[in-house]
């Protein structure tokens, strides 16, 4: 076993040389948000009354379960940043650790460095080890970091421990989930893909346990409850910290026992023979965009459309979270806010579609970037295609796939409440106007990721998911954060009209989508005047 470990040593440094900028940016991130809690909840709830007041209205109510999860403790500053943070702070722990392990295992081997590397003297698991120790490495010096600083502040130590642990745990078990995709398939593409649908699996357990009584054991079934569930702040259990440790040495075993099963450059489950003579469609751009885009934009049709009927189903239930807690309310009326409090509920969920989509969109346009990093726009290009034709034909299912699929999102959560509400057609219409209404700034994301791809296409990958990252984290984390107007300003979703709402003002979905315009013309127009490069 030695033998097959020979230079994982010399692969951990290699990949943390490439990694140099995008892992210290998320271990500052990440380890530094929810520390940054405890200001912003001393400002929002001053005095033990209104304390008092958001946790016998927040805790256990199931239609802000279904977003946050479950709330234990409420009257601390420390519970509040477990509800406010557990879910989508052991969300991005996960993202962080697969895309790390899939971009060192799968996409080396895709793109023939490996087999390179593999001449030389490296072990046949060396590649494998050396993602797991970077990206395990990575979640638990981000738990560390977390930890010191949410002690530093002032939080109790034994909670910070306990909360920064099950983070940590988290992005361990999916490093070892993501290290088993990589096993599977032949794309790194794919391997994320597969990693991303487990993850959406997790949230929906999460979702649905939480927000339904009865069946509150499928919580237990999702990494991303387990934070919460070792109940940091609120009687510590740390017995369930046991369960991602298991896990994620389990399903690494499995990882390491399917390694010798295949191949170099294969995955066990291989892609699937294509017809003897190519289609019509693919005589042009467009279709063999849809090609290659199609895959992708039905799995994430189906995954919206069972998110937006899970978060639509438990709208009705949001009256009796607010009760008469104005604090709560004014949180909620920052991140969507509407008078009517189920208005208010829609414009929120339509705001987390929205940025949901907001990958979807970088996903899509850096199909771009794949196809030319790995030699197949070349030759397309050397035929009759243009340039502006062929990256044109990506961005359409960029742009009108992130609109599509807002769509059914909307649809999904306005059939869902209309049909429990008896009000089908006007519910309908205001939660799929919500959704639909964050179609200009998904594609302000868009745009400034086919830019980066026109201008910097190496460095396009890392630097769209780095504008992705800024504005999830304004969105999900900067209203619990007091952030001043001027910081939210920079994400482009803090613009869009909070829909359902008294008034719908235009002119910022206006200039939104002309900015999203100026954006993609301007990566055409960049494209064209590059080089085609590897």
């Amino acid at each position: 076993m030695s033998g097959a470990l020979t230079g994982t040593g010399t692969l951990v440094r290699l990949a943390l040389r490439r990694d140099r900028v995008i892992l210290p940016i998320w271990v500052l991130v990440l380890g530094l948000l929810p520390a940054m809690t405890v200001s912003a909840y001393e400002q929002l709830y001053p005095d033990a009354a209104s304390r008092a007041s958001l946790n016998a209205s927040g805790t256990n109510n199931p239609s802000i379960a279904v977003i946050y999860g479950k709330a234990f403790d409420l009257t601390t500053a420390g519970g509040f940043t477990v509800w406010r943070y557990g879910v989508f702070l052991s969300l991005f722990m996960c993202l962080v650790a697969g895309f790390t392990v899939v971009r060192h295992t799968r996409a080396e081997e895709e793109s023939g460095r490996l087999e390179l590397l593999g001449s030389a003297v490296i072990g046949r698991h060396a590649a494998l080890a050396a993602a797991v120790a970077v990206a395990g490495g990575t979640s638990l010096v981000i738990g560390v970091v977390q930890a010191v600083a949410m002690i530093g502040v002032g939080l109790p130590a034994t909670g910070s421990l306990v909360l920064a642990s099950g983070f940590a745990g988290a992005g361990l078990v999916f490093t070892a989930v993501s290290a088993v995709t990589a096993q599977l398939t032949t794309y790194s593409r794919s391997a994320n893909g597969l990693a991303g649908g487990v993850l959406g699996v997790a949230f929906l357990l999460r979702a649905v346990g939480d927000s339904s009584p009865g069946a509150s054991w499928m919580s237990w079934l999702s990494p991303l409850s387990w934070p919460q569930q070792a109940r940091p702040f609120a009687g510590e259990r740390g017995w369930v910290l046991a369960l991602p440790l298991v896990t994620a040495v389990v399903v690494g075993a499995v990882a390491v026992f399917l390694a010798p099963r295949r191949d170099l450059g294969a995955g066990l489950l291989p892609p699937r023979l294509g017809r003897p003579a190519a289609a019509a469609s693919l005589s042009g751009p467009v279709g063999l965009a849809w090609r290659l885009q199609r895959g992708a934009l039905i799995g994430w049709a189906v995954a919206m459309a069972v998110v937006g009927a899970v978060f639509g189903s438990i709208a009705d239930g949001i009256e009796g979270l607010l009760g008469d807690s104005a604090q709560l309310t004014a949180i909620l009326e920052r991140m969507g806010g509407a008078q009517a409090v189920v208005d208010t509920y829609l414009a929120t969920i339509a705001g987390v579609f929205g940025l949901f989509v907001a990958v979807y969109a970088v996903l899509a346009t850096q199909r771009l970037r794949s196809e030319e990093a790995e030699g197949r726009a070349e030759p397309v290009l050397a035929t009759g295609t243009s340039r502006v034709a062929w990256m044109s034909a990506h961005l359409l299912f960029a742009l009108i796939g992130s609109a599509v699929l807002l769509a059914v999102a909307g649809v999904g959560a306005g059939m869902a409440h209309g049909l429990r509400a008896g009000d089908l057609g006007t519910q309908l219409a205001h939660a799929a106007g919500g959704a639909v209404a964050q179609v200009p700034a998904v594609w302000v994301v868009a745009g400034i990721a086919a830019l980066l791809f026109g201008l910097v296409p190496r460095a396009s990958t890392a630097a769209s998911w780095a504008v992705a990252g800024v504005a999830l984290g304004l969105g999900l984390f900067g209203p619990a954060l007091n952030l001043g107007q001027v910081v939210l300003n920079v994400s482009p979703f803090t613009h869009v009209p909070k829909v359902p709402g008294p008034s719908v003002p235009v002119e910022p979905l206006v200039w939104l989508g002309v900015v999203a315009v100026a954006l993609v013309v301007a990566s055409l127009v960049a494209f064209r005047r590059r080089d085609v490069s590897s």
